[in-house]
């Protein structure tokens, strides 16, 4: 068993990555960090709010046992001597200081967007884009690191990435079009979207949220070389905005590709993908890395969301477009907090450890 430290534990992010490395086969969670108000204190304490006393526990299932116990540490005191891996769930001016300092000696797996566009960090996904873990040895030898920071994509970047890729391997592709319909739960829960902002509401802004997406698409499906990654030439606009929804993003996607393309052949490409990706045999892959319903109701968040515990891509209303010469469209589901975020960051550091770079 590996060691593993979590940096920001009791965020939405940070209960997320508790629940992922819960009984995991290859990691064991053996410290937890967060800020001065929780250092000191024990995970489930430090959840509680000081004032209600209520528990601010956002997953359904309890608080593994592992944890509620476990005293939180000042992240600055963590020794990452102690550990094989840290995983951090920071926002993105602390994760500029902090992951670098860590990365130094030890692999840092992140969810913030602090280092995503440097020239020698990969956006990774598993099963999208291996190849471009061998950024990770660049980065080490351009840093002089014993480590290095591997970066999840933003959350709305993932379920896009993974429905394109089929689709770009197969049928190349000119532009892409996108309207997300994204969960609250993407805004964080402190103080995240006010509830008088979006009852009865849809916000259509959602800040750095468009641009984010436009150019992690292109990194993600870009080329390495040997140096960093050239972007893919594809077209992304994207307009995306804040709904009522809990969890679970929902996108509507128009592809223009460059070969004649049609629905069924797409349908195929995408589930021939699903059942061959590469990372299939990996304890936290999902059994169906893409899911594709023929229902034109599906997907829906409320329904589709936790399929495979929320690993899934799940795809829907998948139709020629009679704008584009050559083109489709579809609506895709994506779990922001599970694929999107900790759980897959877990995938992450399983594919990295497959390949021994943890």
């Amino acid at each position: 068993m590996q060691k593993i430290a979590v940096l920001g534990a009791t965020g939405a992010v940070g209960q997320e990555f508790v629940m992922s490395l819960n009984k995991h086969p290859w990691f064991e969670l053996t410290e937890i960090a967060s800020s001065a108000r929780s250092a000191g204190k024990k995970y489930v304490d430090a959840l509680r709010d000081p004032v209600s006393g209520i528990l601010r526990w956002h997953n359904p299932e309890s608080v593994p046992e592992y944890i509620q116990d476990m005293v939180i540490s000042k992240i600055e005191d963590v020794n990452p001597d102690k550990f094989d891996l840290i995983f951090t769930a920071l926002n993105s001016d602390d994760a500029q200081t902090i992951e670098p300092s860590f990365a130094r000696s030890i692999p840092v797996i992140s969810t913030a967007a602090a280092f995503r566009y440097e020239n020698d960090v990969p956006i990774l996904i598993p099963g999208i884009n291996d190849e471009h873990t061998e950024l990770l040895d660049i980065q080490k030898k351009n840093k002089d690191w014993a480590g290095y920071i591997a970066p999840l994509p933003n959350c709305t970047t993932t379920g896009l990435a993974i429905t394109l890729k089929p689709i770009i391997d197969k049928y190349g592709v000119k532009s892409v079009f996108m309207t997300s319909l994204q969960a609250l739960s993407g805004a964080g829960r402190s103080p995240g979207v006010i509830a008088l902002d979006i009852m009865d509401n849809v916000i259509p802004y959602i800040p750095k949220e468009e641009e984010k997406v436009q150019i992690e698409t292109k990194k993600i499906l870009g080329k390495l070389n040997q140096r960093s990654i050239l972007p893919n030439n594809i077209k992304v606009s994207c307009t995306c905005m804040r709904v009522p929804v809990s969890d679970g993003h929902t996108e509507s996607v128009f592809v223009e590709t460059k070969d004649p393309v049609d629905p069924d052949l797409v349908k195929k490409e995408m589930l021939n993908f699903s059942k061959n990706v590469s990372i299939k045999e990996l304890p936290t892959a999902p059994e169906d890395y893409i899911l594709v319903h023929d229902d034109p109701t599906r997907p829906q968040p409320r329904v589709d969301r936790e399929i495979n515990d929320g690993m899934t891509t799940v795809v829907g209303r998948l139709r020629k477009d009679t704008v584009f010469e050559n083109g489709i469209k579809y609506v895709l589901l994506s779990h922001n907090e599970k694929m999107g975020s900790a759980k897959g960051a877990v995938l992450l550091a399983e594919l990295l450890k497959s390949k021994k770079m943890i």
